[in-house]
């Protein structure tokens, strides 16, 4: 069912037009007015949300570790998390073929539909009120980051490393993906010429298996000096 005047609150915060979250938490499989409009405008104020928490509380931080850390922080996974956190899930409406397939539980979805909440938040009350709503939610994700920021992800390193000594870079194989819909799992191999040399990784998200197979060959150089 869509959200009423009865349920028209999200984590704290009660909207004084109700029809904005009811569209924010329709995705697009049950029909119109859906949320992709708002999904826009949310992730926007999601990436300044969260640009203005990393510039205020790291003031030594670079550039370079900022935009790492808000890369992190607005990822796919990072807002499913959060949606599961404020049980988004059960509140989305979706069409039969969705609600059959589990998009209920989809990281995709999931995030859509925070984004478009942050959006209809901002439409509802302006930017202030939706800035002092949707922090709370990341709050907890930014304390648990290292002071100052992140440092650079596997794949980064890995090309760096292999640019540094004027070597061919890394190919990146899909070995296989399986499992359910809502819970992917893809296996991929990182693929060396120079020096000849091969690791796998594994993860929720072709990206993240990527990640973990850069890991694994920088790992394998390390212990090699090569």
């Amino acid at each position: 069912m869509r959200s009423t005047d009865a349920d028209a609150r999200i984590a704290g915060h009660v909207f004084r037009d109700p029809a904005l979250l009811a569209q924010a938490l329709t995705h697009r499989s049950a029909g119109a007015p859906h949320n992709e409009r708002l999904e826009f405008l949310g992730d926007a104020l999601v990436g300044l949300i969260v640009a203005e928490a990393l510039y205020l509380r790291w003031p030594k931080a670079d550039e370079g570790a900022m935009t790492r850390a808000r890369a992190e922080l607005v990822r796919e996974s990072s807002l499913a998390r959060i949606a599961r956190d404020l049980d988004l899930g059960a509140r989305i409406t979706l069409g039969p073929g969705e609600m059959k397939s589990g998009g209920h539980r989809r990281d995709s979805i999931l995030s859509d539909a925070l984004e478009a909440v942050v959006g209809a938040i901002y439409l509802d009350v302006g930017f202030e009120a939706c800035r002092g709503a949707v922090m709370p939610w990341f709050e907890p994700h930014i304390g648990a980051l290292p002071a100052g920021g992140i440092g650079k992800d596997p794949k980064t390193r890995l090309q760096e490393w292999l640019q540094a000594r004027q070597r061919p870079l890394p190919a990146y194989e899909l070995l296989s993906e399986g499992g359910e819909e809502h819970a992917r799992i893809f296996h991929v191999r990182c693929v060396l010429t120079e020096p000849t040399l091969t690791a796998e990784g594994s993860g929720s998200s072709r990206r993240a298996a990527e990640q973990d197979a850069a890991s694994a060959a920088l790992a394998q150089l390390e212990s090699t000096k090569t």
